[in-house]
Parts: C-alpha cells; sequence; structure tokens
C-alpha cells in the first residue's frame, strides 16, 4: 500500500525529489523507518507574549520552548499500526532541552494526512500536501481540535497558529534543509525554526518501534 504521503499526493509524489520520495515513503510497506540528525541553525519565538503557550505545550511536547542558534537535533518517523489499526508515521523532534511531537495519518474521509500533536493526541489538524518548483514538500496545517477528555471542539483561530513546513533535498551540502514557520492572525509569526539534517534508514522489523516514539494516549476523532 502506498505511504500515507503518497496517498495525500497522488500523483504529485513523482514531482520530489528522489531523496524526498524516499524519506516520505516511510510506512508499513517498505518497512522502513527515517532516522534525522542534524542542526538547527535557528529556533525562535516571539518571546514573551508566547510563553504561557511554550510553558503549557512543553508539559505534553507540544513546540519547542527553547531558542538559539546552532542546535542539535534528532527527528524520528517510524511506522506502525495503531491501537485503532491505523497506519501511523511519527514525527518526534528532539532538541537538546525539549521535544516536538505528533502522529500522523491518512484521513480516508478527507483524502488528507491529519496530524495528532503532542504526547497525548490532544491537538488534531488537517494538513496541505504540495509539491513546489525545487521537488520539495511544503506543508499548511489546518484549523486544530482540542480532543480533551469529553471535548473535540475547534480551537478559535485567535487562540492558535498556522504552521507551514517547507522540506528540500540541497544536492550541493546532500543534505535535507527544513524551514518551519507558525503564525497567529493576531500576533503574526510566532514560533520557528530552520536547518538542515542527514538521513538513515532503519528496518523496522529488525529493530522495531521505540516505545519512546509512541504517543501516550491514542485518540480516533477527528
Amino acid at each position: 500500500m502506498p505511504s500515507i504521503f503518497e496517498r495525500a499526493l497522488g500523483p504529485d509524489f513523482a514531482r520530489l525529489h528522489p531523496q524526498l520520495q524516499r524519506r516520505f515513503r516511510v510506512g508499513l510497506d517498505t518497512g522502513e523507518a527515517c532516522v534525522g540528525t542534524g542542526v538547527m541553525h535557528r529556533v525562535w519565538n516571539a518571546g514573551l507574549v508566547v510563553q504561557p503557550f511554550l510553558a503549557l505545550g512543553r508539559r505534553r511536547n507540544i513546540l519547542v520552548a527553547e531558542t538559539g542558534h546552532d542546535l542539535p537535533f534528532r527527528i524520528e518517523n517510524y511506522p506502525y499500526a495503531d491501537s485503532y489499526g491505523r497506519e501511523t508515521v511519527t514525527f518526534v523532534r528532539t532538541f537538546p532541552h525539549s521535544r516536538f511531537d505528533a502522529t500522523m495519518i491518512y484521513d480516508e474521509t478527507r483524502a488528507q494526512v491529519l496530524d495528532y500533536l503532542g504526547s497525548h493526541q490532544h491537538i488534531a489538524a488537517p494538513l496541505q500536501l504540495a509539491v513546489d518548483d525545487r521537488g520539495g514538500l511544503v506543508i499548511r496545517s489546518g484549523r486544530q481540535r482540542l480532543l480533551e477528555g469529553p471535548l473535540a471542539v475547534r480551537i478559535p483561530s485567535a487562540a492558535t497558529g498556522t504552521a507551514v513546513v517547507s522540506e528540500h533535498y540541497d544536492d550541493r551540502i546532500e543534505r535535507f534543509r527544513i524551514a518551519v514557520t507558525v503564525s497567529n492572525p493576531l500576533l503574526g509569526r510566532i514560533f520557528g525554526y530552520w536547518g538542515t539534517f542527514t538521513a538513515a534508514y532503519v528496518d523496522v522489523a529488525e529493530h522495531g518501534v521505540p516505545a519512546s516514539v509512541r504517543p501516550r494516549r491514542e485518540d480516533a476523532r477527528r
């Protein structure tokens, strides 16, 4: 079966750079995981105005509270079937003093990838995927929903942010480049980072999926 990203992009998947095709072909069918290691050349946020949100999110591995230059990081993309039988791919980004967790599935009803944020999947957001002229992948997040106890409600746009992720492969330096910006309709740009990394591929059948990258709670709501 095609990966969740192949299904979401359809024929456009073939327009991705070959290195991105392999990276985003990670899934149950390939049996491979992708583990990236590199450096974020800058991690920044809007300062005091967003600190309460970052502090709260840090408790559940949502966003990155630290800032700085040339910070080492690791991104782990492991495929597995969750407790609801859905093919899931982890996006666990680890920095020196914080971690940003996400797990993604393919939502058949919307024909797009659905992103669950945090260690407890308390926030869900649909993702729009597109391929740019460089063969890079551009991801834009949609309206977020809060999944807490019996609640499954849309989060007001003023209380959240829209993320734009751009990833491409730089043949000159033989590394992936990534840039992320989160913007709020009232405050403007509130958070972001950019950097480069290399990728290694892991045989999941041989090595398994580390328990540390899986969420502590799973939610089937969309």
